[in-house]
This record gives C-alpha cells, sequence and structure tokens, in this order.
C-alpha cells in the first residue's frame, strides 16, 4: 500500500471492534489484517500510554506489592535476578530526585516513584558468602542482563498497574546523575539506578492520549533484516505523527527531527559521563 493511499485513511473512523479502534489509536491506520481474538490484555497492552499528570490520591493498599509480584513474574536470565527496586513514596525525597532528573514536576506529583536498579551487589554478597571469586560479575555481559532484566521487570509492573486503571511514566533522567542517585538512595557498590517509573492516577483534566508508533513495516524483519523498506514507513509516521501533534494542539514537529536531539553531548544532559559514573559505582566492564 502506497504512503499516500495510507495516508488518505487516517481520519477514517475505526472499525466498531475494540481492536480496530485500538489498532487505529497505536498505528493511525486502519487495521487490514485478521488478527486473533480480542482480550483484555491486549486491550491493556495497545492502550499503553505515558501519564505525566496526577491525581492527588494515595494508592490502595497492597497495590505496590501486586507490581513487585508482577515483576518478579518476569523472565530473568539464568534465574539469577539481578534487578531491584526501591519505592519511593517520601515527598521531600522525590523533590530531591525530580531536581537530579531534570526537575520533572510528574516526580514530585505522583504518589509513588520506583527506582529500578541493575543489581550485582547481591550477586556479590553472595560469592562472598560461599568464598567464591565472582570474576564474571565484572564484565559489561553481566551489567547488560541486569538492564535487560531490570527493564522486563519494570515492563510487566507497567502492564499490572494498568490493569488496575493506574498510569505511569518511565524516566530515563535518573541517569543523569546516577552517583547522587545512588548517593540518595544508599546504594551498595555495583548497583547501578536504570531508570524511574511514576505510578498513580492520572489526572482526567491533563488526559494523556495514545501516541502512534512506527508502522510495523520500518521495525518488523522477516527472516533478514532490510533496511531499504524502511524509508517509506518513515515518511508515513512523520505524516501520522504530524497529524496526532495537531489533534493534541502541539506544535508539529517530524519524528526524523528528533535526531536533532543527539546534535552535542550536551543534548545528553549529563549521559554523556556515564562511563566514568559506572566506574564511580563499582563497575570493571572488562
Amino acid at each position: 500500500m502506497s504512503t499516500d493511499s495510507t495516508l488518505e485513511r487516517l481520519h477514517d473512523a475505526p472499525g466498531s471492534g475494540s481492536f480496530d479502534a485500538a489498532w487505529h489509536a497505536r498505528y493511525g491506520t486502519q487495521l487490514d489484517a485478521s488478527l486473533p481474538e480480542w482480550n483484555d490484555t491486549l486491550e491493556t497492552l495497545l492502550s499503553h500510554r505515558s501519564v505525566r499528570a496526577y491525581r492527588d490520591q494515595p494508592l490502595p493498599d497492597g497495590t505496590l506489592d501486586t507490581l513487585i509480584a508482577a515483576a518478579q513474574s518476569a523472565s530473568s536470565s539464568s534465574n539469577l535476578q539481578t534487578w531491584s527496586v526501591v519505592a519511593v513514596e517520601d515527598t521531600e525525597r522525590k523533590a530531591r530526585l525530580s531536581v537530579l532528573a531534570g526537575n520533572q514536576a510528574h516526580i514530585r506529583d505522583a504518589p509513588l516513584l520506583l527506582v529500578w536498579l541493575a543489581d550485582l551487589a547481591r550477586l556479590e554478597a553472595v560469592a562472598v558468602r560461599a568464598s567464591v571469586k565472582p570474576e564474571g560479575l565484572h564484565y559489561l555481559e553481566t551489567l547488560l542482563v541486569g538492564v535487560i532484566d531490570a527493564a522486563l521487570a519494570a515492563q510487566n509492573a507497567v502492564v499490572a498497574l494498568e490493569s488496575l486503571g493506574l498510569g505511569s511514566v518511565y524516566i530515563g533522567a535518573i541517569r543523569n546523575a546516577p552517583e547522587q542517585v545512588a548517593a540518595e538512595l544508599r546504594l551498595p557498590p555495583h548497583v547501578l539506578p536504570v531508570f524511574g517509573l511514576c505510578v498513580g492516577y492520572a489526572d482526567s483534566s491533563r488526559p494523556a492520549q495514545v501516541k502512534p508508533r512506527l508502522p510495523q513495516s520500518v521495525v518488523l524483519h522477516r527472516e533478514q533484516y532490510d533496511a531499504h523498506v524502511q524509508a517509506p514507513g518513515i515518511a508515513l509516521y512523520d505524516k501520522i505523527l504530524s497529524t496526532f501533534q495537531v489533534q493534541q494542539g502541539q506544535s508539529e514537529a517530524a519524528w526524523t527531527q528528533a535526531v536533532e536531539r543527539w546534535r552535542t553531548r550536551e543534548s545528553l544532559h549529563g549521559r554523556d559521563r556515564l562511563r566514568d559514573a559506572l566506574a564511580s559505582l563499582g563497575f570493571e566492564l572488562r
């Protein structure tokens, strides 16, 4: 299907089925394929949106325990479980972390901030008690395992919290100043704060919308990677995202302009020195 003909259908009303509506919201186009039976899990996944405005309402008792149970149900490499999470509810601590993470107001406003960690300290301690020298913990691969484990766990928690009617937004800016975050949370050596996650009830007066994603033709490769097929889909996505931005009353900015964010090291807001920060946190990264 051509870019132009697909774009013509952007404003067409989606079909009556929930799958059609969710697909239209996620991709900005109508659903052409016949897909599996719709269910509540797919509804939750395709309806995901980042929430940056929260009501002043505490979370029900047991919410945190439920989210962590969901997180611990995620896959873990070799069952090493190389992640931990710090739950922050203290107003003053959230305010200090907000300053370290770009002074984002939603960090202060959300009733709960979860800081997800790649945690190799626990295995290090286990090795010491077992009189084992854990040389394998000092390689980049092992840190990568911890980061992946933390991400898988966090996303499981997000699916769970959204099923409970809550909203969230990830905070990558936790890595702007990892040493200071580590000090604030009293993290031991060999523990990296990977990202934060704000959790709370969305403020309905400032609703968050489902943001369209790249077409599947851009991200899905069958059998072998093929970069040649990406250009038409990216061009289409620029137009879809522009339409979305206009509908939301936002200034138009093509997705391809996002590369401007990486023009200089200053655009990384301190994360350009992550290698040095890792060293100061005790990671050798052989």
